[in-house]
């Protein structure tokens, strides 16, 4: 039988970390509950202690009071993946029983010190003092964005809190899990490519240069590609061909390596400032939207993420009009916030969801045609989460295609590139030679 390693609390509060034999992850639930515990955690241990001696007497851990340690800065907002955890605990302490007040309380004391135990704790005296768990959560919106403080008010009216947070954890974790395959399959090509940068950077700075001095104290004669390649490596290693710097000491230049290391961050910075501005935010989304294959994988992305939005909204019993204007304003692209909004208008005129999306051409007709299928059916958020699921599996299979698309790519424009280099170094020593040759 597994053995499960679990951390629960006590009826006074305290943390208790054991372990407990169970058939099933829901055995040691129910196990745990029975010795008048509250699971917060429950995992499987891979590998069974050795000599079977009871268990370890339970190590509660008790307060304490704050020290300098405890004491952090509040930089940014709280991970998606703490957000998760903490919601899928809260889920489970919520379902056990427990008094909200007692539930914050308890997770906020787990907390490492941070922008969520200090949110935590700040929450819990709000909600102490007569505040409902989602307005006192709506004042942290570093924390708790707008589609959570309205899933968490969709539970406090319909009495199923619980049930909300196990569904907003489930959709938490999945959008987390689509954003790290997307940023994993990512980091292959990245690597690559500065590892191809810094070689050819390299070449161009310690070996060109070489050649350039060796080319003119023989006077040869040299093409115009081997022309271009030192006047390219005099210019990126910022010397000229006497060795010296290529400018004056009153008005140095900027050697190409540092434009070379610095031109990401430019770049990453106009985009930046390109998306503070409503027109440039639009040029840049649409723009994003039509580059080969990632531009497919961005729609892909965005039809998965409004879809599994809308639908969780819809599921947890927020109101159409509302649950419209959060997925609006979740969607993360500009080209989408406008088709949602014309869908808003849209339902707040008494007509159909699907229309305005069938003209905004966000979505294929097949994600259309379910929508619409949903709406006469009286299942749309059913039909919602189908078309996110399937959406999920198109996002997997784009990022393979991109992957592998990607990999030959750089492996020919890196041949390429040094191959452009050894020709244009070569092609001189041929006509040095032979002026050698016939001098002899």
């Amino acid at each position: 039988m597994p053995t499960y390693q679990y951390e629960a609390m006590d009826q006074t509060g305290k943390t208790v970390k054991d372990t407990i034999d169970a058939a099933s992850n829901d055995d040691a639930l129910a196990k745990i509950k029975n010795q008048g515990l509250f699971p917060t955690s429950v995992r499987e241990r891979r590998t069974r202690q050795r000599g079977g001696g009871a268990s370890a007497a339970p190590t509660p851990t008790v307060g304490r009071k704050k020290s300098i340690s405890d004491i952090s800065i509040n930089i940014g907002g709280v991970g998606t993946k703490k957000l998760s955890l903490f919601t899928r605990q809260l889920s489970t302490l919520q379902d056990a029983g427990l008094p909200i007040l007692r539930s914050l309380q308890i997770l906020a004391l787990q907390q490492k010190p941070g922008l969520l135990k200090n949110t935590l704790e700040a929450v819990a005296v709000d909600v102490e003092g007569g505040t409902s768990l989602s307005e006192a959560m709506e004042r942290h919106p570093k924390a708790f964005d707008r589609l959570y403080v309205k899933m968490i008010a969709a539970g406090e009216v319909s009495g199923t809190l619980d049930v909300i947070l196990q569904r907003l954890a489930d959709f938490m974790e999945k959008a987390q899990k689509l954003k790290s395959k997307i940023r994993g399959a990512m980091v292959y090509p990245v690597v690559v490519m500065v590892v191809a940068v810094l070689i050819v950077t390299g070449i161009m700075v310690f070996v060109v240069p070489k050649f350039g001095e060796i080319f003119a104290d023989f006077d040869a004669k040299m093409p115009a590609t081997t022309q271009f390649l030192i006047t390219a490596s005099y210019w990126i290693s910022g010397v000229g061909p006497d060795g010296q710097m290529s400018a004056e000491d009153d008005n140095p230049m900027i050697p190409g390596w540092a434009w070379i290391i610095v031109s990401p961050f430019l770049i990453w910075g106009f985009m930046k400032l390109m998306g503070q501005s409503k027109g440039g935010r639009k040029f840049t989304d649409e723009f994003k939207l039509y580059i080969p294959v990632f531009g497919k994988l961005l729609r892909f992305t965005c039809i998965a993420r409004f879809t599994r939005t809308l639908g969780t909204l819809v599921h947890a019993g927020v109101p159409i009009l509302e649950a419209m204007l959060i997925t609006r304003d979740t969607v993360g692209n500009n080209k989408f916030e406008v088709a949602l909004q014309k869908v808003h208008d849209s339902i707040r005129e008494g007509e159909t969801i699907s229309q305005p999306l069938r003209e905004s051409k966000i979505a294929d007709e097949l994600v259309v045609n379910m929508i619409d299928v949903g709406e006469e059916t009286g299942e749309l958020d059913k039909m919602l989460m189908k078309v996110a699921d399937n959406y999920d599996e198109a996002v997997d299979t784009t990022v393979g295609a991109l992957v592998s698309i990607l990999e030959p790519i750089m492996v020919v424009m890196l041949g390429g590139i040094v191959g452009f280099i050894v020709i244009s170094l070569f092609l001189p020593m041929v006509a040095i030679v032979d002026t050698l040759a016939q001098a002899g």
